[in-house]
C-alpha cells in the first residue's frame, strides 16, 4: 500500500484504519492491562487502574501503540495512545493503523484527539440515553495525511505537551499523598504522641520522648538525626520545636482516645455548608458563568453556562473547598474559573483563624474514603447538610494547627501553580492540534513549535 500512496490528500478512515476485533482470554488480564471507559480519564487524561474486572472470558486484545476511543459519550474525549499490551472491554473501540509507513500510529492518536473528531461522532452518535459512536459513520470521517516525516514532526510536537502534562499530573498526585500521609500520621495516628508516650513507658527520659516523637515526625533514624543536629542546627532546633507542640498523653473523646490537650467539634462550629443551586435544564444556556454539576468533578461532562447574577455565595473560586453529596461523593479544591456551583455541591466556607481549609478537606477526605471502605454506603444516600453539619472533626490545639497548615499549604500553593501551568500547555495543545492536522501551512506549524 505504501509504495503507491499519494500524500497530501484527503482519505476516509476506512482507507486507513481497521477496527481490532481479535481477543484475549481473560485469564491473561489483571486490574493493571484492563482498560473500559470507566478507567478512561476525560479530555484525553490517559487511563487509570481498573478497580474491578468484569466476567467476562474475554476481551478486545490492544497492543502498544493502538489507540483506544471509549465509545459511551463520545464527548467525554476519552482517548489514550496504548503504552502496553492488555484487554479492552465492548465500549472501548481500537483503531489500529493498516499499514504505519502511510499512517504513523502517533499520527492517528492525535486525529482521533482532535475535537473535530469527538464533535463528529457526537453527531452521528446512536442511542438517546446512553449514546454510542457510530462505527460506520467514523470510518467514513475524512482525514488529512501529510508525508510521514511531516506526521513525525507534528505528533512529536504535540507529544512533548502531553508528556509535561503527564509530568505534572504525577508530581501533583505525588504532593496529595504527601499531604495525606502527613495528616494521617499527626491525626489519625498520632504517631509523634505515640511514640512519646511509648518511649516514655519504657523507662526513656523527656529528652528522649522528644527525639522519638522528631524520628517519626522527619522519617529520619536516630543517626540521622545526629547528623542533622551536627550539620543543620537551624533544621534541627525547627523540627524539635514541631515535636514539641505534641502531648505526651492521651485523653478520653466522643471519637474514642485523643491527644490530650485536643478537641472535636462538630463541623458546623469551623465550616459553613452553603447550598448549591438548582437549576433546569431550560436555564442552561451556551455561554455565560460556568454551572459546576457533578460530572464535571467525576468524568470531566460538558460544561453549560449560565447568565444569572447570584449573590456572592453562590459562586467558587480557585482554590474553594466544595463537597459533592450526590452520586459521586466527595470533597474537592476546586481549581477552574469562576463558576457557579450546583445543588448537588455544597461550598464549604472554613473557619481559617481555626483551621485551613486544606485541613479540613484532608480529613473529610479520610472521613468519605472509611465509610466508603466500610460499606457504609447507605449514608451517602441519605446525606443531607444536616448530617454534614453535625459531623465530628478532631482538630488540635492553635500551635498545631498552626504548624500544619505552615507545612500544608505550601503544598498545595504548588498543586494549584502545577495545575495551572497544565491547564495553559492543555490549551496550546488544543489550539495547534487542529492547526497542525490541515493540510494550510502544515510545515511551517510544525516548524514553529
Amino acid at each position: 500500500m505504501s509504495s503507491d500512496f499519494v500524500f497530501n490528500k484527503e482519505y476516509p478512515l476506512s482507507d486507513l484504519v481497521e477496527f481490532v476485533n481479535e481477543k484475549i482470554d481473560s485469564t491473561k488480564i489483571s486490574l493493571d492491562t484492563y482498560i473500559s471507559t470507566d478507567n478512561m480519564i476525560t479530555d484525553r487524561g490517559g487511563v487509570e487502574t481498573a478497580t474491578k474486572l468484569p466476567s467476562a472470558t474475554k476481551f478486545h486484545h490492544f497492543k502498544p501503540t493502538d489507540t483506544l476511543f471509549s465509545n459511551i459519550r463520545t464527548y467525554f474525549r476519552k482517548v489514550w495512545f496504548a503504552e502496553f499490551e492488555g484487554g479492552a472491554s465492548p465500549d472501548v473501540l481500537v483503531f489500529r493503523t493498516k499499514d504505519p509507513k502511510v499512517l504513523e500510529p502517533a499520527y492517528l492518536f492525535y486525529l482521533l484527539s482532535d475535537k473535530k473528531f469527538s464533535e463528529y461522532t457526537v453527531l452521528t452518535s446512536k442511542g438517546a440515553k446512553m449514546p454510542r459512536g457510530d462505527k460506520a459513520a467514523m470510518m467514513q470521517y475524512k482525514v488529512f495525511v501529510p508525508e510521514p516525516n511531516v506526521q513525525r514532526a507534528v505528533s512529536g510536537a504535540l507529544r512533548t505537551y502531553d508528556l509535561k502534562l503527564k509530568t505534572n499530573t504525577k508530581i501533583n498526585q505525588t504532593l496529595e499523598h504527601l499531604a495525606q500521609a502527613i495528616f494521617k500520621s499527626w491525626f489519625v495516628d498520632f504517631d509523634p504522641v505515640k511514640a512519646k508516650i511509648e518511649t516514655l513507658a519504657t523507662g526513656g527520659s523527656a529528652d528522649d520522648a522528644e527525639l522519638a516523637a522528631m524520628r517519626v515526625i522527619s522519617a529520619k533514624t536516630f543517626d540521622e538525626l545526629n547528623g542533622l543536629k551536627a550539620s543543620n542546627s537551624e533544621a534541627f532546633n525547627k523540627l524539635a520545636q514541631t515535636a514539641a507542640l505534641f502531648p505526651a498523653a492521651m485523653q478520653d473523646s466522643e471519637l474514642g482516645e485523643i491527644p490530650e490537650g485536643w478537641e472535636v467539634k462538630p463541623l458546623s462550629e469551623i465550616c459553613q455548608v452553603i447550598n448549591g443551586r438548582a437549576y433546569k435544564n431550560t436555564e442552561f444556556k451556551t455561554e455565560g458563568t460556568p454551572i459546576v454539576r457533578i460530572q464535571n468533578l467525576s468524568n470531566g461532562g460538558k460544561t453549560v453556562y449560565s447568565d444569572l447574577e447570584l449573590p456572592p455565595e453562590k459562586y467558587i473560586v480557585r482554590e474553594d473547598f466544595i463537597y459533592a453529596w450526590s452520586a459521586t461523593f466527595g470533597p474537592h479544591i476546586w481549581r477552574g474559573p469562576k463558576s457557579i456551583y450546583h445543588y448537588h455541591i455544597w461550598k464549604m466556607e472554613v473557619d481559617e483563624s481555626v483551621i485551613s481549609r486544606y485541613f479540613l478537606y484532608l480529613s473529610m477526605f479520610r472521613k468519605t474514603e472509611a465509610m466508603k471502605n466500610a460499606g457504609t454506603g447507605s449514608i451517602f444516600t441519605h446525606l443531607t447538610k444536616k448530617i454534614m453539619e453535625s459531623q465530628h472533626v478532631l482538630i488540635g490545639d492553635q500551635a498545631i494547627n498552626k504548624k500544619f497548615s505552615d507545612i500544608i499549604v505550601p503544598i498545595f500553593d504548588q498543586i494549584s501553580s502545577l495545575k495551572s501551568e497544565s491547564t495553559h500547555l492543555a490549551d496550546i495543545r488544543d489550539v495547534l492540534i487542529p492547526k497542525l492536522l490541515t493540510g494550510d501551512g502544515l510545515t511551517s506549524e510544525v516548524a514553529n513549535v
